[in-house]
């Protein structure tokens, strides 16, 4: 595990490193249940596009989200090299399609400096902020963001 920023006197968090094609992004330590090999996923009907489908975990069902299409990009084709985060959203778990996790780092809260202003609103949604350090630009993740809104639940009621 990397220290960084370690003596600065800020307080300092965990964070879980992983790679989407050449960016570098993180989240908490504390929202990650497991890391998993990719399992494939069975589609789901109607589903949005960033879905993979489902897995079954240990008796689950676990939705599977191409992170990198969530963000905009190119959907993934995932194969044995990728992996799965499995994190607590809200009340729920999910699987995170990441090309692989690299390291955990503990990180002091004043290395954490704000999502640049000329990011767009969906860009800052996604990002609650930047990691530079040791010559490497790590967004941080707002893994709440991930989620869409649960607009259809509320008309249901």
């Amino acid at each position: 595990m990397a220290e960084v920023g370690k003596g600065t006197g800020a307080a300092a968090r965990e964070m879980i490193t992983f790679v989407i094609g050449a960016q570098e992004f993180c989240v908490d330590v504390m929202v990650v249940r497991e890391i998993r090999v990719w399992t494939p996923a069975t589609p789901v009907a109607h589903s949005p596009s960033f879905m993979c489908g489902v897995i079954n975990l240990r008796g689950t069902v676990l939705p599977i989200i191409d992170f990198a299409a969530r963000l905009g990009f190119a959907p993934t084709e995932p194969n044995s090299r990728h992996a799965i985060l499995v994190v607590q959203i809200r009340d729920q778990s999910i699987g995170l399609l990441v090309e692989g996790v690299s390291e955990i780092l503990t990180i002091s809260q004043d290395l954490i400096q704000p999502t640049p202003d000329v990011a767009s609103q969906l860009s800052k949604d996604f990002v609650s902020g930047i990691v530079a350090t040791e010559g490497r630009m790590i967004s941080l993740i707002s893994i709440d963001a991930l989620l869409p809104p649960r607009h259809d639940q509320e008309e249901a009621a």
